[in-house]
């Protein structure tokens, strides 16, 4: 584990009744670094996320936090080092829009359970971020599956922790929220030295947006490292089992990823 690591998940195994989701992975996350999770369906992405938020207890492994092992966190001293933006939306329907993202600040609300003009002001800050103050006073049954995923977005940058992590963020989006909902992220890991763990299935994204890539099948670390040196047909084609071409991105030299048979 290096000076910058601060996240760092060791021998982290996590069982579901007879099935291992996961098996005996290594990896650590750095400051201002997004670190993009891949592979098939199946592989153990999400199960990943979900033991390193402490939703589900690993059978084996840590995980620690700026060195301090993640199961010695009450939730609420958890919830102040991550946040979650979840695959699925369970959203309370009634709420409005600034009432769920103020569900963020939970972790630091006094014993009354106050918000205070702070609160407010992170609030306000993570719902222009995101493209959501417009949307502030609408109830969420109101909207898209698209405008949800923003609030959840909202929700977890008004939550200020140094570690996000991202399920499927890009789920639902159209290709405007994508670039901005990725931008947003990237620019918040530069800025404010973000650490960022993210499940990601379109490939190409992963080229363009991530520092690290962790390369995931049947539960374990196939391989980790940059984009160039994880994205390589052999590696994609073996995993997926699917040929797959990867050329040189026309405008960014990322690796272009191509079903066999199309080139640009």
């Amino acid at each position: 584990m290096s000076n910058q690591d601060i996240l760092n998940i060791q021998s982290l195994t996590v069982t579901y009744g007879s099935h291992t989701a996961i098996r005996d992975v290594n990896l650590s996350i750095r400051k201002g670094e997004i670190l993009a999770l891949i592979g098939p369906n199946g592989a153990g992405k999400t199960t990943l996320i979900r033991a390193v938020s402490g939703v589900i207890h690993p059978q084996a492994g840590e995980i620690s936090l700026s060195g301090k092992n993640l199961v010695d966190f009450s939730p609420a001293r958890r919830a102040k080092y991550l946040s979650v933006v979840p695959q699925a939306r369970n959203l309370p329907e009634a709420f409005t829009v600034r009432q769920t993202v103020l569900l963020g600040r939970t972790p630091y609300l006094g014993w009354l359970g106050q918000p205070s003009s702070s609160d407010h002001e992170h609030v306000t800050w993570a719902l222009e971020r995101t493209e959501t103050l417009s949307l502030a006073d609408r109830r969420i049954g109101e909207l898209s599956g698209g405008e949800q995923q923003r609030v959840l977005l909202a929700r977890a940058l008004a939550q200020q922790t140094p570690i996000m992590l991202l399920d499927e963020p890009t789920a639902h989006l159209d290709l405007h929220h994508q670039a901005r909902l990725l931008n947003l992220v990237r620019e918040l890991t530069r800025e404010q030295g973000l650490a960022v763990l993210m499940a990601l299935h379109d490939l190409n994204l992963v080229a363009i947006y991530a520092d690290r890539v962790a390369l995931l099948v049947n539960g374990q670390l196939s391989f980790l490292g940059t984009p160039n040196e994880v994205l390589t047909p052999s590696r994609l084609s073996e995993a997926y089992q699917l040929q797959l071409n990867v050329v040189p991105h026309p405008e960014y030299g990322t690796p272009l990823i191509l079903p066999d048979g199309l080139r640009p």
